[in-house]
């Protein structure tokens, strides 16, 4: 995975689909959904890491932006 786009097709194989509205809080959502798979142990530890750091990025530039 490289981008946001990425890590919302991947929270679709899970059946998540996230659309809020506003971009930033697409992102906060998304890394609920993510934390919450990892909790049930359905994502793997490397997946897990990998997606929270893009998200983390992804709020970022987000926040900058505003």
């Amino acid at each position: 995975m490289k981008n946001f786009y990425d890590v919302l097709q991947f929270l679709k194989t899970f059946g998540v689909y996230v659309h809020v509205g506003k971009r930033l809080w697409d992102i906060e959502v998304a890394a609920l959904e993510v934390d919450n798979l990892f909790r049930a142990d359905v994502i793997s530890q490397k997946d897990y890491s990998s997606i929270k750091l893009i998200l983390e990025n992804e709020h970022r530039k987000e926040e900058c932006r505003a």
